[in-house]
């Protein structure tokens, strides 16, 4: 628990500092007078007030941070320092104070994703498993051991990339080209027709449901328990199992769930040794586990899944981090449009504790894994304060565009209604939000 609440308070709490720092340095370069910086919120801790007279500060609560600008020159005030009130700016200065939080977190999230891009990642290939009859997959002609070259001409790197492609049209359903190299290495070009999905949390994953899965390797035996079912029946370490009761083994989870319903009855298994075609005989150990009899052979599974490095040059990550931020941003964008629509559940609106959860996750996998977290999660909140709500940036967007439109500032009775409103909306979200989590952590 305090692993995840750490990892939550840094990647949270370093987006919001990089936001501000955004609003920061872009009032600075229009002349604002900024009257303090702080990290965090509640109670100043420690503070230290700069030349330009900014108080740079650290607050009790270490959770994000604000900053806060001279919003109207006090009375009497000389020119000079009237002039370096916010409200005082030109409605172009104050669009681009605004619209530097948003845009910063977007710059971050493409610097992360180049630094990955530069740095290298270990992927899986994107070899496919055989489809179940009658999915897409299966219609378009997709086969078991078929690696995916592109989509929609698109160059393919890896199953990581080939999903994101294909989850991004299965948003809204419709036609795609995927180029596929079989078995054989002849290539093909299938033509796969995807339904809408409701991405619905908890569900199936959209994918599979669409017949397109990962493809697993033969399991593995990793290790084998002293004094388990697995070491009796004279089962070895790096033995590869080819067959289970005569059924072909290719996915490791399959072998496992058929283990678990299988105990206390007799099964064969075929494995491979050293070049060698073995059977070996075994019977699951039946052990209650929460109340259900499940049967355990005393061995490690494993698979090895080709994997392939994916890396590139400054230049081509740089490009590619861009796209990836801009079809991240847009497929946020249109998953909204949808569930305003109905067409999607609004089950997939997440707040703090599904973030911390996952948070938590994918420090636990590792430092890569954490930083693309840390980069989708800045792309959410630079989409999310762009929305035109009153009470964050876009609502403010929103209010300088009515005062080009009209040549003057909205009238108080028209803000102070829309911030209202504004504050009912997000309310209302952040209690959806809180639902949400709490169903998905108790279900």
């Amino acid at each position: 628990m305090l692993f995840t609440l750490l990892a939550f308070a840094i990647a949270l709490g370093s987006l919001i500092i990089f936001h501000e720092f955004g609003h920061y340095w872009v009032a600075r370069l229009c002349g604002v007078r900024v009257l303090r910086f702080s990290l965090g919120f509640g109670r100043v801790v420690l503070r230290r007030i700069d030349k330009h007279g900014t108080e740079w500060a650290i607050s009790a609560l270490p959770l994000g941070g604000y900053v806060k600008m001279q919003d109207d020159a006090p009375p009497g005030a000389p020119a000079a320092e009237a002039a370096g009130a916010f409200n005082a700016q030109p409605v172009g200065k104050r669009i681009a104070i605004v619209l530097a939080g948003p845009v910063f977190n977007l710059l971050l999230a493409v610097l992360l994703y180049t630094g990955l891009n530069l740095a290298g990642t270990e992927e899986p290939q994107a070899i496919l498993a055989q489809p179940a009859a009658g999915t897409p997959a299966a219609q378009a002609g997709l086969a078991q051991g078929d690696r995916i070259l592109s989509i929609d001409g698109q160059e393919v790197a890896s199953w990581t990339d080939a999903r994101w492609r294909l989850l991004d049209v299965l948003s809204t359903g419709g036609r795609v080209r995927v180029e596929v190299a079989a078995p054989s290495g002849a290539a093909h070009e299938r033509e796969l027709v995807l339904p809408p999905n409701d991405m619905a949390p908890g569900g199936e994953d959209p994918l599979a449901a669409a017949g397109i899965r990962l493809a697993q390797p033969r399991p593995v035996v990793r290790s084998v328990i002293e004094g388990g079912e697995g070491q009796a029946a004279g089962l070895r370490q790096g033995d590869r199992i080819v067959a289970a009761d005569g059924q072909p083994a290719t996915d490791t989870g399959e072998l496992v769930r058929l283990i678990r319903e299988s105990a206390g009855r007799h099964m064969s298994l075929s494995v491979q040794r050293e070049g060698a075609l073995v059977t070996v005989g075994v019977t699951p150990r039946a052990e209650k586990v929460d109340g259900r009899e499940i049967g355990r052979l005393g061995v490690q599974l494993g698979a090895d899944i080709p994997r392939v490095t994916v890396s590139y040059g400054l230049g081509e990550s740089l490009q590619r981090a861009a796209a990836r931020t801009w079809d991240t941003a847009w497929f946020s964008l249109r998953m909204m449009g949808r569930m305003v629509l109905g067409e999607v559940s609004w089950r997939n609106v997440s707040g703090p504790v599904t973030i911390a959860d996952y948070a938590g996750q994918t420090a636990r996998i590792g430092i890569v894994a954490y930083i693309a977290y840390i980069a989708l999660i800045s792309i959410s909140l630079g989409v999310l304060n762009l929305l035109p709500i009153p009470m964050l940036d876009g609502g403010h967007l929103l209010y300088y565009l009515v005062e080009i439109v009209r040549g003057s500032p909205p009238p108080e009775r028209w803000i102070g209604i829309g911030q209202r409103a504004g504050l009912g909306i997000l309310v209302a979200l952040m209690g959806l939000a809180l639902f949400n989590d709490f169903t998905r952590l108790f279900t």
